[in-house]
């Protein structure tokens, strides 16, 4: 089994935390134009580590488009 890496290693943790999926956090970001983990800290309650990792892979998958 290959360990999970990057911010993909706190989608777990995000999930269960704060009772949301990932693809909804993503779904909300692209709706209300989030786009900083400073935003998802303070509008949220997410922790920096959670708000860091969320934001990170919402950019990376803006990028890809």
């Amino acid at each position: 089994m290959t360990k999970v890496r990057g911010p993909a290693a706190y989608f777990p943790s995000i999930e269960t935390k704060y009772s949301r999926s990932i693809a909804e956090w993503k779904v909300m970001m692209r709706g209300t134009g989030l786009t900083t983990w400073k935003e998802l800290k303070g509008g949220q309650g997410m922790g920096h580590g959670h708000a860091n990792a969320l934001t990170i892979d919402f950019l990376n998958d803006q990028r890809r488009r």
